[in-house]
């Protein structure tokens, strides 16, 4: 794909991505699916247009021009989701590379996504959550594997952490404080009150862990002694699943949205959870009223004499 673009525009791209880590703080995967999502972009409107795409042809990009690209994601199979994330990382380029190159990019940038649905967050009920938790406490046969496992999972639903945020935590962090300072998405920190229970969960597997836990070291280890990988969380908690008859939405992230809908059916503030969870937008969060209002309608209709 890059032969159909100029050495400046390839330059462009680097120096875009370089923009991305320094100054947005996107994570490495992000740039580099951000840079393929362009880079491919870039290379349809050369074969659409019949020739190779320089600075100046960027600058030039028409509104029929992003209609033939989307309607070729289309064809090619892609649903509205993917066309979408594509789409937005086409216009943050091009918004970049404008203000660089100085040319209007209204054509790109008024471009409309594809509408889609985002699928509700699907937490589990209170009681499926703890035993979840008790059953986890059930699988290993090796004493503080199991303490680990029932850790990990204690304080991903406790504190409502991304699987990448729990497994990041080093050996400085326990015992765990009272508020945990978390590094998020694009290097954002938040502060997290901590449960006793997950700080007790905590405890049992530090006293257990046969390792050095030195400050620099993963908090979480690997039964060789490396850091535990979200994998393994994975497929620890998806045996709990199963023998718990739990749907496949059941897993490490939805203990994430289940700490997030618990707290608000306990009359959580909205901005307040936002906070906690790290969402960028108030949006993101608001998805939660929505799970709240299914579980409510359900809960009528269960009760209801015109509902059974």
């Amino acid at each position: 794909m890059t032969l159909d673009i100029s050495p400046g525009a390839r330059d462009a791209l680097a120096a875009w991505g370089d923009h991305l880590r320094a100054l947005d703080g996107a994570a490495e995967a992000t740039c580099t699916a951000y840079a393929r999502d362009v880079t491919a972009f870039l290379a349809f409107l050369a074969d659409h247009r019949g020739g190779p795409m320089g600075l100046a042809e960027i600058g030039r990009i028409a509104t029929p021009d992003m209609r033939s690209w989307m309607a070729a994601e289309r064809l090619r199979g892609n649903g509205a989701r993917s066309v979408a994330r594509r789409l937005s990382s086409v216009k943050s380029f091009i918004r970049w590379l404008s203000e660089r190159e100085g040319f209007d990019p209204t054509a790109v940038l008024s471009a409309r996504a594809p509408k889609f649905r985002k699928p509700l967050p699907r937490p589990l009920a209170q009681d499926a959550a703890k035993e979840l938790i008790e059953t986890i406490a059930l699988q290993h046969a090796t004493p503080w594997i199991a303490a680990r496992d029932v850790a990990v999972v204690t304080v991903l639903y406790g504190c409502g952490l991304r699987i990448s945020e729990g497994l990041g935590l080093c050996g400085r962090d326990a015992p765990l404080a009272d508020v945990l300072r978390i590094k998020g998405k694009g290097g954002k920190e938040r502060l997290v009150p901590v449960l006793p229970v997950a700080r007790a969960a905590v405890d049992r597997y530090v006293a257990a862990c046969p390792y050095d836990l030195s400050d620099d070291a993963p908090l979480f280890r690997g039964a060789r002694g490396g850091g535990l990988g979200p994998a393994a969380v994975a497929k620890v908690v998806a045996t709990a699943r199963m023998q718990l008859g739990l749907p496949s939405s059941a897993t490490p992230h939805a203990l994430r949205h289940s700490f997030a809908t618990h707290l608000l059916e306990a009359g959580g503030d909205l901005r307040a959870i936002q906070e906690l969870l790290g969402h960028a937008s108030l949006s993101t969060t608001q998805a939660y009223t929505a799970v709240d209002t299914v579980h409510l309608m359900e809960s009528y209709a269960r009760a209801h004499p015109h509902g059974r």
